[in-house]
């Protein structure tokens, strides 16, 4: 069996996955012990403690987007993609602040619980319900498709197969112990992938420090020694100087075979093309990324493209806002005691993320100095796979990489499982009767949709993926959540046309990005560029549309408003919550 890289499969890859894989199954199959009653599959019946559901949380959080892509966009457009882990860990903040303890303190089991809750609309709820499905399964895609990148990568297997072989392992150990038993797996699963991404980390580090490297030079990345690049997808790349290669396949619409010099300027290589680079050739880079080391470490040249500072500012609203609208973090917080736990737990995952996004930030410069022939195909989600063999040879790397892969495959599982938690929750509590079947059904149901989707559509950028998902999720949820803890104007029927309008702006925008969006020189790139980075347009327009027909409809506002709002603020040693699960 030989992986992507053309050789054997290292036994300690295989024997790590499979013992990641063996690890969840077994913790899953505990919690499903302690599973009995719809509580516990919904929210672990409201025992949680701060700390294990803080390392749970970040467990899930922690997705493919955030152990591989992170890294692999550090390595392809250098200064800007910080914003990607810097983001991912500030939407914490945001929701310690704002929603975490008045969520809780609602007594809702779920996003739509808590729309009708605070609203009193059985329609809104209905929205809300429609809308958690769909941030759902366009964020459970990514994750399967970056699971079939794995195991294509490691195993030599096709794609499909290793997102459908993830995506039953989730569905089945979600169907066996819902929110207790993924709690446990989820926290365990943190830990291994600090494990699996600091170690090498570190090792990288030593290596680094022991060499000869400039990161901050003029020069581009170059290879150390004669390597063969595999196209398999249309790309165009800008070559920095005059380059001298070997090719077969197509270049520039021309089939080529033999020796070529490309050109300095944009050159288009064709799906199925391989392309050979001598030792110390310069590498070609995706069109739009730095070319330089230099233009690599200055901020300003954005994620490809003509309009970079849209793009950056999309994405920190995006991010930092989406994480505030994101169904299976949200629905964390209803698995701890009270609001106070649900506070000190946004605190513990804020220390927790900036431990972990302390390493694939270093890895993804090291990946730029060691495997820069990744930044030809744009696939540079497979940085952190294969740096530690492409650095430390023999055994040694060897481990390394079947640490890296126990952790990248921990990651799929762990957030794939909260999302699938998430919408069959949501669908057992509001489509079906909410009994513990239902929520079986709704697992097995929810689960199979986004493994159709992940085998049937085209990939992007795991963490590109992501921060489409995230901007839908700031979107809709997070200004209803926002305006509905902190707004006593807020109507149903201002509710809903905020969560439709932003809702279609952005989900639209996602959709056409994942069918292959607009040519880059259309109008200038604008359009493009919006469809790929919706945030800066479609999250104001969602809090202006919500606010602005809450107004105009301000005699539907709930009657009993005031006493909804004290019992979400007020604490809980004054006595006014109450958890819905008591009417059970």
């Amino acid at each position: 069996m030989n992986g992507l890289t053309g050789s054997s499969v290292p036994v300690p890859t295989v024997i790590a996955l499979v013992a990641a894989a063996v690890a969840t199954v077994a913790i899953g199959a505990y919690g499903v012990r302690l599973a009995r009653t719809t509580s516990d599959f919904l929210v672990a019946s409201r025992s949680v403690g701060s700390n294990w559901n803080a390392a749970a949380i970040s467990g899930e959080y922690l997705s493919a987007a955030s152990f591989l892509g992170v890294a692999g966009l550090i390595a392809k457009y250098g200064a800007d993609a910080l914003w990607y882990p810097i983001g991912f860990t500030a939407g914490y903040v945001g929701l310690l602040l704002f929603v975490a303890a008045p969520l809780r303190r609602s007594g809702a089991y779920t996003v739509p619980d808590f729309a009708e809750f605070r609203l009193g609309s059985t329609r809104l709820r209905k929205l809300a319900t429609a809308v958690v499905v769909l941030i759902c399964i366009l964020y459970l895609v990514p994750q399967l498709q970056g699971a079939g990148l794995t195991l294509n990568i490691l195993l030599g297997i096709p794609p499909w197969v290793g997102a459908v072989v993830v995506g039953l392992i989730v569905i089945a150990n979600v169907i066996g112990g819902g929110m207790r038993s993924i709690t446990f797996v989820q926290a365990f699963q943190y830990w291994l992938k600090l494990t699996a991404i600091a170690v090498p980390t570190v090792v990288l580090a030593l290596h680094f420090y022991g060499g000869d490297h400039d990161l901050g030079s003029s020069a581009p990345p170059t290879v150390t020694e004669q390597t063969t690049v595999d196209v398999t997808t249309d790309v165009i790349v800008q070559v920095a100087e005059p380059l001298q290669v070997t090719a077969t396949g197509t270049i520039d619409g021309k089939a080529v075979s033999g020796p070529i010099r490309l050109t300095a300027g944009d050159h288009e290589l064709t799906s199925g093309t391989s392309v050979v680079l001598a030792a110390g050739s310069s590498v070609p880079v995706v069109a739009g990324a730095p070319a330089t080391h230099e233009q690599w470490a200055t901020p300003g040249w954005g994620f490809g493209g003509d309009h970079p500072m849209y793009q950056v500012y999309s994405l920190i609203i995006g991010i930092f806002l989406g994480t505030m609208g994101l169904p299976h973090v949200l629905v964390r917080f209803y698995t701890n005691p009270d609001g106070r736990a649900a506070r000190r737990t946004s605190l513990a995952v804020v220390g927790l993320l900036s431990v972990f996004y302390l390493f694939p930030t270093l890895l993804g410069a090291f990946a730029r100095l060691w495997v820069p022939q990744l930044l030809i195909t744009g696939g540079s989600d497979a940085a952190v796979l294969l740096l530690p063999g492409s650095v430390v040879s023999g055994i040694g790397g060897q481990l390394l990489a079947a640490l890296v892969a126990a952790g990248a495959i921990a990651a799929f599982l762990a957030t794939s499982s909260g999302l699938l938690v998430s919408v069959a929750g949501v669908v057992s509590t509001d489509v079906l009767r909410g009994r513990v079947r239902d929520f079986r059904l709704a697992s097995l149901l929810a689960g199979v949709i986004p493994v159709l989707l992940a085998v049937g559509v085209t990939s992007v950028d795991l963490s590109r993926s992501v921060g489409l998902v995230f901007a839908v999720a700031a979107s809709t949820l997070c200004p209803l959540l926002v305006l509905g803890v902190w707004w006593r104007g807020l109507t149903a029927v201002g509710a809903a046309a905020g969560l439709i309008v932003g809702g279609v702006v952005a989900g639209g925008a996602s959709l056409t990005t994942a069918v292959g969006g607009f040519p880059d020189d259309l109008w200038g790139g604008w359009p493009s560029v919006l469809v790929g980075y919706p945030a800066a347009i479609s999250v104001p327009l969602a809090f202006a549309v919500m606010i602005g027909v809450s107004l105009w409809t301000s005699d539907r506002i709930p009657t009993d408003v005031a006493r909804v709002l004290t019992r979400l603020h007020a604490p809980e040693r004054l006595g006014v919550g109450r958890d819905r699960e008591a009417n059970l």
